[in-house]
């Protein structure tokens, strides 16, 4: 319960230089003590709570709670708040427990503001048209239909009216820190809405936006920050003279290092370091580190991006309109060059600069490289590459996302439906290739880009191995722990749990799934029958827990497509005859990983090392600072990787002929 402030109170206060042209609108708890308020300036509406604790800063320096040397204009300030050295004044803001407020230029809300919800940010297209308005719990799913479905107009107008109704029930002319949360040494902070435990320090300028942060995943925004017109979402880290104009910032992100940001969205633990990012989709786990890489009118997920990255959107024509793919997992290396549009295919490497706008979707896993004037395709050459294993072992040990809530549904898995369809088209593309222009032919042409005979060989050779390699895995998941009595036991296993999976899967910025469940979302969207922005994020949820069910069904119905038969037809004989090729398929490639991880222990690699010593040194040398081959961690999960799998499948293999 609050209360006015008694004579003696306000007789005190005035004592402490504490000033007010109506002490009749101050408002305090009923325990409250004027103790701790001193030379301290209040207008307008004010509510006061208690001061009882000490409050530790850096350095083990320890300040009681209070209010003081402080301007304070129409503000509830809740219980064992310690308020200091502002400059300026705090105006309109309700204050939670706990909070730290200290040297602050100037801490206001001025008139209704939506804190950054409801920004258009104008992703791929530079001038219109993919505008994404943005929100407290935007997810990459949901902003992925928005940015990328402008073919349905219906779904999209609904979608920003459910977004719009959102931003209008948190606008607000008043501001909210709530409890726990710290700001010291900031500047101007203008419209801001701050969650509990989040951490401002040293910040520069922020207008317009929420940080949303909690004791799970505290927020941090660090010194010489500017922002404006943005959403922070928890566990993000904002620092080091980072400035972002009209930007989302999914959970877990680390943007920094003087890192520029405008009209860009980036989802879970992508990080930005040095460089510029411009009119961006950033997928999760999008990476560049590089001052000179600038990012700019792209989707990416999965990226890393290498020094010197670039693209062009714009031709000097009609404007900077042009924009471009690169689908998951890809690399771009050190100044690599892409002319938008183009399209690049999942887990593809881009070397060098490339001006033909490429289309190499349906060409997964490969190396697009620039030779002369020319761009090389080299098809499947990725799945052998150590690096590419690397990456999709990392991806999930560095998911810094602690919020029990996650808002962006992440698939780590490097073989998929998503990808595998892939290959099988790109089967297809290759022998169509093969079929026109004949096996004899210098090269083959193909969305722009040349293609070797001798890489369209391997890569048909290596997409087989991908395909065998996942569809072997689905059977053996599928059957593993069960003892079968006779081949109608396990026809009865291999029989899909629901419909749902089969045909085209898609990839919605780290969250995979089928086709036909995406399409149906859409559909409810678009007749009413899912109207709130929950009812959006619990369909994706499910989708991500579903995963490996509707992963069975499509996988089945490939297998049977492979083999020739279908499942009433298979016999124990056959699932052996599948998880020998199977393994067949997984030792290949794995020997094809390690010879690739011993090209980085070879002797070209140990230029530099042992400088100034002999050949002895410098082998010496390199073994102190990268270890010998056969202890490498890498190198001893592969070959462990190879005894696995195998016993995997020949255990299966005993079971299966104990019912022949």
């Amino acid at each position: 319960m609050y209360r006015k402030l008694t004579e003696f109170e306000v007789k005190v206060l005035t004592d402490q230089v504490c000033r007010c042209d109506d002490w009749s609108r101050i408002e305090v708890a009923g325990n409250f003590s004027p103790e701790y308020i001193r030379n301290s300036n209040f207008s307008g509406d004010v509510r006061i709570g208690i001061f009882e604790k000490d409050v530790t800063f850096f350095g083990g320096v320890r300040k009681h709670t209070g209010i003081f040397n402080a301007t304070i204009h129409n503000c509830r300030i809740g219980n064992n708040v310690y308020i200091g050295q502002i400059r300026n004044y705090i105006a309109n803001y309700v204050i939670e427990d706990d909070v730290v407020i200290e040297n602050v230029d100037l801490m206001a809300v001025d008139g209704v503001s939506s804190f950054g919800n409801g920004t258009l940010v104008s992703v791929l297209n530079e001038t219109g048209g993919r505008e994404v308005p943005v929100y407290d719990r935007l997810s990459a799913h949901l902003a992925y239909v928005l940015a990328l479905y402008r073919h349905k107009p219906s779904v999209i107008d609904r979608i920003k009216t459910m977004i719009n109704s959102y931003a209008q029930s948190v606008s607000s002319n008043m501001g909210t820190v709530a409890e726990h949360a710290r700001l010291t040494n900031c500047r101007t902070l203008r419209n801001l809405r701050v969650g509990a435990y989040a951490c401002l320090d040293g910040i520069y300028r922020v207008t317009d936006g929420t940080i949303n942060s909690n004791a799970d995943a505290p927020t941090h925004f660090g010194p010489g920050v500017i922002a404006e017109n943005f959403i922070a979402c928890t566990g993000s880290d904002v620092t080091e003279g980072a400035v972002i104009f009209d930007t989302f910032v999914g959970q877990g992100c680390v943007l920094g290092k003087q890192y520029s940001a405008e009209n860009s969205l980036f989802f879970a633990n992508c990080q930005g370091l040095h460089g510029e990012a411009c009119a961006i989709f950033a997928g999760p786990y999008t990476v560049t580190h590089h001052k000179s890489t600038l990012l700019i009118a792209g989707y990416y997920s999965f990226l890393n991006a290498g020094s010197g990255s670039n693209q062009s959107n714009h031709m000097y024509k009609l404007g900077p309109i042009h924009q471009g793919i690169v689908e998951r997992g890809s690399k771009t290396t050190s100044d690599s060059y892409i002319l938008w549009p183009a399209k690049i295919g999942p887990f593809t490497l881009v070397m060098g600069r490339h001006y033909k706008h490429s289309d190499t979707s349906d060409l997964p896993f490969s190396y697009l490289i620039e030779s002369g004037d020319d761009s090389v395709l080299v098809p499947g050459a990725n799945l052998r590459s150590v690096g590419t294993i690397r990456d999709a072992q990392k991806w999930p040990k560095r998911d810094k996302r602690t919020d029990p809530h996650k808002l962006d549904c992440i698939n780590f898995n490097l073989l998929s439906p998503f990808t595998i369809h892939r290959m099988v088209k790109a089967l297809d593309v290759l022998k169509m290739l093969q079929k026109i222009s004949g096996e004899t032919s210098e090269f083959y042409s193909y969305q722009s880009a040349k293609i070797k005979p001798s890489s369209l060989k391997n890569g048909l050779k290596l997409y087989e191995i991908g395909i065998i390699k996942f569809l072997g895995n689905s059977l053996i998941k599928r059957l593993e722990t069960t003892h079968f009595e006779n081949d109608a036991a396990i026809q009865a296993r291999l029989r899909p749990d629901t419909p749902i999976g089969t045909g085209e899967w898609l990839d919605l910025a780290g969250l995979i799934a089928p086709k036909s469940e995406v399409e149906q979302l859409l559909s409810d969207i678009d007749n009413g029958r899912i109207d709130t922005l929950d009812g959006i994020a619990e369909v994706f949820h499910n989708m991500h827990r579903n995963y490996y069910i509707y992963e069975w069904t499509w996988a089945i119905e490939k297998i049977q497509e492979r083999f020739g038969k279908r499942i009433d037809e298979f016999t124990a004989r056959d699932v052996i005859r599948i998880v020998e090729m199977w393994k067949e398929s997984v030792v290949a490639l794995d020997h094809m990983l390690y010879d690739d991880a011993r090209k980085e222990f070879a002797l070209s690699a140990r230029i530099g090392f042992g400088v100034d010593g002999s050949e002895f040194d410098r082998n010496l040398d390199f073994e102190q600072v990268r270890g010998e081959f056969e202890k490498n961690a890498f190198v001893q999960e592969a070959l462990d990787h190879i005894q696995r799998k195998t016993e995997l499948g020949d255990e299966l293999i005993g079971r299966m002929k104990a019912i022949q």
